[in-house]
């Protein structure tokens, strides 16, 4: 029988239900800065509270780490003495990173995935044309069709034929191929500026993004640091920077190689960085040189720029950081692959990210 059930009212348990759902909000932000450590974001958190008062006597920190436990974002293992975050957790981390990033953007039209073809699809579009066999059936437009039948048949007896349909034609949707690409090396938090956290934060909406939206869409994900290496989304909140120069070669060369494997026509690179490369690998040695654009660097980088765009894959440059001597490499950089680039602040990267993004699904297939 379906109905409603109604349970007696409890102001204290809904007071204790909104700090829950206050502190986790504040705890998802510190696992992002402390990459997934249960145990350093909750002694940030903790004098969080003694500073700004986020508890009261009824609900403390110690209640609300019960809570994690039995809501199933943490897990405890009592005899190796160590805490991590579950699944539901990493998702919930997603989840809030595309709502703070992606929400913040306006509304666009329906079809982010719209060419100028028209063919089998999910979106209509406002254009009619004679019925074919192999038309869906929502696809029939009455109206037309019905003032169709009368101007071919007249008014007297109704009658309807296969020459009176009229359909409404379906845009033909694209996949996309995406990879993207995130510096890990130490200039990322040199000067005491978190510039990683941002960068992982816009990776997993962009996942979150993907993975649910568009279903039908492919995201590859690496870091790049000495070496390139392709990381999973699960993986995203634990990322940390390392002791590493910018071998965006290697990252490229990885990305080139991802995107070789997809069927998609559309491929695409995203790259966060902000630094210049000053790393080379050749063979099992490292040529590095972070003393301003070493010309051997330079080349190898800018060679594989124009190789993508021999393939069609153009390679979108995330530039966050303000240094004039490094805007003139990314614009070289750029020209030579016919890409795009944006000298972004770490508050806008987001809303720069996904805007590409979309933009990039318009982009009309060469035929």
């Amino acid at each position: 029988m379906i109905g409603y059930r109604f349970t007696r009212f409890n102001p204290e348990e809904t007071k204790q239900k909104a700090t829950f759902e206050k502190l986790l909000n504040i705890f998802i932000q510190l696992l992002n800065m402390t990459s997934g450590d249960v145990g350093e974001a909750m002694r940030w958190l903790t004098n969080l509270d003694r500073r700004y008062g986020l508890t009261n006597s009824e609900y403390g920190i110690g209640d609300f780490f019960e809570d994690l436990k039995q809501k199933g974002y943490i897990e405890e293992n009592t005899i190796e003495g160590t805490i991590h975050i579950t699944p539901k957790t990493e998702q919930t981390i997603r989840r809030q990173a595309l709502e703070e990033i992606f929400g913040k953007l306006k509304k666009s039209a329906g079809g982010n995935h719209q060419t100028v073809f028209s063919g089998t699809g999910d979106e209509l579009s406002a254009d009619l044309r004679p019925y074919r066999f192999g038309d869906e059936l929502d696809q029939i437009s009455m109206t037309e069709t019905i003032r169709n039948a009368q101007i071919n048949h007249g008014l007297g007896e109704f009658m309807l034929t296969e020459q009176d349909l009229e359909v409404v034609e379906k845009e033909y949707k694209t996949q996309t191929s995406t990879v993207l690409m995130i510096d890990i090396s130490h200039s990322m938090i040199l000067y005491g500026e978190d510039r990683i956290t941002p960068a992982k934060k816009v990776a997993m909406a962009l996942a979150e993004l993907i993975t649910t939206k568009y279903k039908k869409d492919t995201l590859d994900i690496i870091v790049f640091g000495n070496d390139a290496w392709q990381i999973e989304i699960k993986d995203l909140p634990y990322l940390q920077v390392g002791p590493y120069h910018t071998n965006t070669v290697a990252g490229l060369e990885l990305a080139m190689d991802l995107l070789r494997r997809r069927k998609n026509k559309n491929k695409q690179i995203f790259m966060i960085t902000d630094g210049k490369p000053t790393c080379l690998k050749e063979g099992v040695r490292y040529y590095k040189n972070s003393f301003g654009l070493d010309s051997k660097i330079m080349m190898k980088t800018l060679n594989l720029a124009a190789q993508c765009r021999r393939l069609n894959i153009p390679i979108t440059t995330f530039m966050i950081a303000s240094d004039t001597y490094l805007q003139e490499f990314v614009r070289e950089f750029t020209k030579v692959n016919g890409g795009n680039a944006y000298f972004s602040s770490l508050e806008g990267l987001g809303n720069l990210i996904f805007e590409d993004y979309r933009r990039n699904k318009y982009r009309t297939k060469k035929v």
